[in-house]
């Protein structure tokens, strides 16, 4: 579904045959409205037109509002959309049938519909839900044999029963998936879950639903959804094979680009230098190699992260520092 700025006011949606004289246009709002979820964080919105609307009008469109959870509202030229959304706080919208003609502007009532929030308690839902994706290392020789592993961890909630018992799912695109590898926390209850493969692209740009639900013989546990930009939580490897030497006052470094789909010139590096008299310099750098003057102190510990640059993709993380190397100059006295 595509947002569009409109310009409703509110007395347009009385307007009717007013706006046409000499006609009698008027507009009927649609029928059969419906809410249907159709996957994790997914529903699908439908209607049809009225059938005793009674002229046959071309340039029809219809105007969407979401209310709840987050408003938001679009035109469109068909009966239904798709709307991915976090639904464990209830979900409704409204549309109306509208026409632009003549530079006039008419528009139906509102007809709406509602998907209730799920049944729980409120405090026993999961809190603090943070996800993040990783391509597995590896001698890969093409792009479909890249794996991405996903993990994520959470908090139970404050009023949560001491059985609670959490449970993750994951949805991308049309695949769902349920986690099998959980760790726990001190009261044994399911706070973090481990994907070592799933079915998330290597470069993905879909949204990642997440849904963690729960039981207890206490309680309702109340289910939560959340929805991530791929992108943002996706984390690179570290870069490999560092290495580093010293030549006179010349410090030079090289490492080797980390192991992902993106090519090499998608990625951004920091390299750390420091010793243990308290020098310590961070540079950035768009080349896998980096070049430095010493000051006469004869040993350094070298780190190097990375990150896909904004000319691959809009945002993301960082990687793990590569573990320190250690490099002397034994000429320095």
């Amino acid at each position: 579904m595509v947002p569009a700025l409109l310009i409703l006011l509110g007395a347009m949606e009385t307007l009717q045959t007013d706006l046409f004289p000499g006609k009698t246009l008027l507009l009927l709002p649609p029928v059969n409205f419906t809410i249907k979820v159709t996957g994790l964080a997914q529903v699908l919105l439908s209607w049809e037109q009225n059938p005793n609307q009674g002229q046959t009008i071309a340039t029809v469109k219809y105007h969407v509002k979401i209310n709840t959870p987050q408003e938001e509202d679009y035109e469109t030229r068909n009966t239904e959309s798709k709307c991915e959304t976090i639904l464990h706080q209830g979900f409704s919208a409204s549309v109306r049938t509208i026409l632009w003609r003549d530079h006039s502007f008419l528009a139906s009532s509102w007809v709406s519909a509602e998907h209730k929030a799920p049944p729980g308690f409120p405090g026993t839902s999961i809190v603090n839900l943070t996800c993040t994706t990783n391509t597995e290392a590896g001698n890969y020789t093409n792009l479909k044999s890249y794996q991405v592993s996903l993990h994520c961890t959470w908090l139970a909630g404050k009023d949560a029963p001491e059985d609670t018992q959490y449970f993750l799912y994951y949805r991308y695109g049309s695949w769902t998936e349920e986690c099998q590898e959980y760790s726990k926390d001190i009261l044994n209850r399911n706070t973090a879950c481990w994907f070592p493969r799933t079915f998330i692209h290597s470069k993905a740009r879909n949204r990642l639903a997440v849904h963690v639900n729960g039981s207890s013989k206490h309680a309702a546990v109340k289910p939560f959804d959340q929805l991530f930009d791929t992108q943002a939580i996706d984390q690179p490897n570290t870069p490999m094979n560092v290495t580093a030497e010293i030549e006179g006052s010349r410090l030079s470094i090289q490492w080797a680009k980390p192991v992902s789909a993106f090519p090499i010139h998608c990625f951004d590096y920091e390299v750390k230098i420091y010793n243990m008299k308290g020098y310590n310099q961070v540079e950035k750098t768009t080349t896998n190699t980096f070049v430095s003057t010493t000051d006469g102190v004869s040993k350094y510990f070298i780190q190097v992260r990375a990150a896909v640059s904004p000319a691959c993709r809009t945002i993301g993380l960082w990687s793990k520092w590569s573990r320190p190397i250690y490099v002397e100059d034994f000429k320095v006295e």
